[in-house]
Parts: structure tokens; C-alpha cells; sequence
């Protein structure tokens, strides 16, 4: 009686069945393998050790105070002021609403007269009335008939509301 290859009777055999299939599997697996470890052993190789970086405080913004004022339509700073003071006018007429001031440099001031709309006025410009605004500081401006001259007008800022809540 002659022996059949055949595992079941009347299904066809595949021509790699024989032999083949079980050491295809086991190189797929292998391969597999060998490309897991190879992923982690780069993984672990190819990561730098973590260098912190020193870091540099960006530079203080300086800010040009006069061109400031220029762009928010400043007067030009008055070079030459008469000798004779003119008369001064009373502190009420003018209102303070803000300033540009920087611990040793120039500043400017957000000033306004009568009630009209505020002006810029950068340290040095000539106010209307005769008055030069001498110097700002954060909480005030400083204006006299010249600017090394004695002070007249002392402006403050206005109270801001604190909040209740």
C-alpha cells in the first residue's frame, strides 16, 4: 500500500507544506526580533544626555521717551526760553492724565489745558500759558517758566479707583 503525503483525504496539499512553512515562520519571527532590539538599542544609544542650556535675559526694552512723544504729536522741546518769566497760571487749568518717565532719562506727559483735549508734551516743550514742563516722575510733572528754572506747578496723577471686590 503505497502512502499518501496527503493529511486528510481530499484536500489538496500546498507545495510549501511539506517543509517550507515552519521555517518561514521562524525566520519572520526572527527577523521580528531582531528589528525589536534593534529599535531599543537605538533608543537608548541614540538619546544625548538632557544638557540644560544657560539662559540669557533677553535685554531691557529701552524706549526713545522723545520719539514717543513725537508720535503721540509732542511739541518739539523749546531751545530758547525768554529771560522775562511770563505770568503764571493757576495750577487748576491744567490736568494731568499720564506720563512716560524712565529713572534717568527724559520723559513725557499727557497734559491738558481748560478742559480741551489732553496733549503729549515731552520734558523741555513749551505748555501753553508761558510754562515749560521741567521734569515728570511716576506720580507727577513738574512745570515752571523755565526748565531749570524754579517750579510753579506741581501736576499729580489722579486718584485710580481701587477695586472693593
Amino acid at each position: 500500500m503505497r502512502r499518501s503525503t496527503r493529511l486528510r483525504p481530499g484536500v489538496p496539499s500546498l507545495p510549501l507544506a511539506s517543509g517550507r512553512w515552519p521555517a518561514l515562520a521562524a525566520g519572520v519571527l526572527w527577523l521580528a526580533a531582531g528589528l525589536s532590539i534593534g529599535y531599543w538599542v537605538l533608543q537608548v544609544w541614540g538619546r544625548s544626555p538632557v544638557t540644560p542650556v544657560a539662559s540669557v535675559a533677553p535685554p531691557a526694552v529701552r524706549s526713545d521717551v522723545a520719539s514717543v512723544a513725537r508720535a503721540l504729536g509732542a511739541a518739539a522741546p523749546a531751545a530758547a526760553q525768554d529771560a522775562s518769566p511770563a505770568p503764571v497760571a493757576a495750577a487748576s487749568r491744567w490736568r494731568l492724565l499720564g506720563v512716560v518717565a524712565q529713572p534717568g532719562q527724559q520723559g513725557a506727559a499727557l497734559i491738558s489745558m481748560d478742559g480741551q483735549p489732553p496733549r503729549p508734551y515731552a520734558v523741555g516743550a513749551a505748555l501753553d500759558g508761558g510754562l515749560v514742563l521741567q521734569a515728570v516722575d511716576r506720580q507727577g510733572a513738574r512745570l515752571g517758566p523755565q526748565r531749570d528754572g524754579p517750579t510753579t506747578v506741581q501736576l499729580s496723577l489722579p486718584e485710580t479707583p481701587s477695586a472693593a471686590n
